[in-house]
């Protein structure tokens, strides 16, 4: 026995570096904020983009003590300094969300309380916050009570978890699976589609559907998909639209939409990580009317409440399809299964180790208030317009006035052929990095696309990128009257 403790107790010593005395912890936090402080007041000057690797050998653990400020520079310098900075906000290339300051002590209280939020029995408060996140989520879009939600690490688990419960509640297995059809828009997410293969379902009928002049689903033809492939013996049980798509923002008519879904008795599934949000803007508001009719819903609070990356969203209607998915028992869990307590998250999602995920936005709605969000969301619709004038001002070529804050622009380039020029002032652009914008192409046009949406992308941010892009244009010009 002597010999055992004596080996608990060295062992103890050894370890006890694991737990930092208050001194430590005060110099730690001490030198985090002044780090923390340093780089969202440069953030303004910094380059937004850099196209240059990370060095591989500087990142490597080689189990060697090294000291805080040591690390702190070397994040600088292999993490900050390459890629894409997406708490700039010059960084209107994706669609980011910028990662507000108090989210980030959300996550600092998260992270060393370590509380559990997958089971009510654990952690009865975490769970009732992030249960409370979905009871407002409901309210903002117009769900039921009865709905239930999760808060997921993004989109594409929301995504995820929202198809699998359509799977499931039309029983698409076996010898259906090739017999059933799904209809989309081809700018949905591509997210959508790894979801199908995932859950098995990649050998469905996909109706890619055929859009307007604004990127849009047209309803009428939806229609006649649906009479031509039931005439056909097929099995048509799901329509997926998109409440702002990543390419151009297109918000489409999800009332009609919703009507056609009912009518033919499919689940209907809307896709709004990206544009959701949008919702609580006067100027935006009607164009989402429609979205209370959908089975499944997909937000992104770290998109459209600019919080850090990590938190999208789910709103399910059928809680028994969303049950028979992901709800099982095991006895070693037979203490924390109670049918009388409130719902616990792991129920509804893949995820049993939940990461207490809801404290990044339950914290800054309670601090700031609602007022704030949606202010910033109306700046970016603002923001836009502005762009796109002066684009235009400058002789760019415009995709059509965008339903949200993603479009995109293109110039009419006579010194050789369009796309060719346009990709090599994209490529003119990345290399200046100062604002990072990002390509797409539409209808097989090499365009420029903007997505607006950082809560620190200002008018001055604009006026940046609008000189940038004038030099970018005479070096392009130049380059091609070689």
């Amino acid at each position: 026995m002597s010999d055992l403790l004596k080996k608990i107790n060295e062992l103890a010593k050894q370890s006890a570096a694991l737990e930092p005395t208050a001194a430590e912890r005060e110099n730690y936090l001490h030198q985090l904020g002044n780090y923390t402080g340093s780089f969202i007041d440069s953030l303004a000057e910094r380059t937004t983009f850099s196209n240059t690797p990370a060095n591989a050998d500087k990142l490597k653990i080689d189990g060697v003590r090294k000291k805080f400020p040591e690390l702190l520079n070397l994040y600088t310098s292999e993490v900050i300094d390459h890629g894409l900075i997406p708490s700039s906000g010059g960084h209107i290339g994706y669609i980011p969300g910028g990662g507000i300051f108090l989210s980030a002590i959300g996550d600092f209280l998260a992270d060393v309380s370590n509380e559990y939020a997958g089971m009510y029995f654990g952690s009865p408060g975490a769970v009732t916050i992030e249960n409370e996140l979905i009871n407002w989520m409901k309210q903002v879009f117009r769900f039921p009570d009865s709905a239930v939600g999760n808060l997921t690490s993004g989109g594409s688990i929301a995504n995820l978890i929202a198809l699998t419960a359509a799977r499931d509640k039309y029983g698409i297995k076996n010898d259906r699976i090739e017999q059933s059809v799904i209809y989309l828009s081809p700018q949905v997410h591509h997210c959508i589609h790894k979801a199908l293969r995932i859950i098995g379902l990649e050998d469905v009928v996909i109706r890619e559907l055929e859009l307007d002049e604004h990127s849009r689903i047209r309803p009428d033809l939806l229609k006649k998909h649906l009479e031509v492939d039931k005439i056909a013996g097929l099995d048509p049980f799901m329509i997926i639209a998109s409440a702002g798509t990543t390419d151009t923002g297109a918000v489409d008519p999800l009332d009609e939409i919703g009507d056609i879904a009912k009518a033919h008795e499919m689940w209907y599934h809307i896709d709004g990580a990206y544009g959701g949000f949008f919702i609580l803007t006067e100027r935006a508001r009607d164009k989402f009317k429609g979205i209370e009719k959908a089975d499944s819903l997909v937000i992104d609070p770290h998109k459209g409440l600019f919080l850090p990356y990590g938190l999208g969203a789910v709103l399910v209607k059928d809680k028994e399809a969303l049950f028979h998915s992901h709800h099982y028992t095991a006895n070693y869990m037979q203490d924390a299964n109670n049918p009388d307590l409130p719902l616990n998250p792991a129920d509804v999602s893949p995820e049993l180790t939940k990461h207490f995920r809801g404290l990044r936005l339950w914290l800054p709605l309670q601090i700031l208030g609602i007022a704030p969000f949606v202010a910033c969301l109306e700046e970016k619709l603002y923001l836009t317009d502005y762009f796109r004038a002066e684009l235009e001002a400058r002789g760019f070529r415009l995709g059509p006035k965008p339903d949200l804050s993603v479009s995109y622009f293109w110039y009419p380039s006579k010194s050789t052929d369009e796309n060719t020029f346009n990709q090599k002032l994209m490529e003119v652009i990345h290399e200046d990095g100062r604002i990072f914008l990002s390509s797409t192409k539409i209808s097989g046009k090499q365009v420029i696309r903007m997505a607006i949406l950082s809560f620190r992308t200002k008018k001055e941010t604009i006026d940046v990128c609008v000189e940038m892009i004038e030099r970018c244009l005479k070096k392009t010009e130049a380059f091609f009257q070689k």
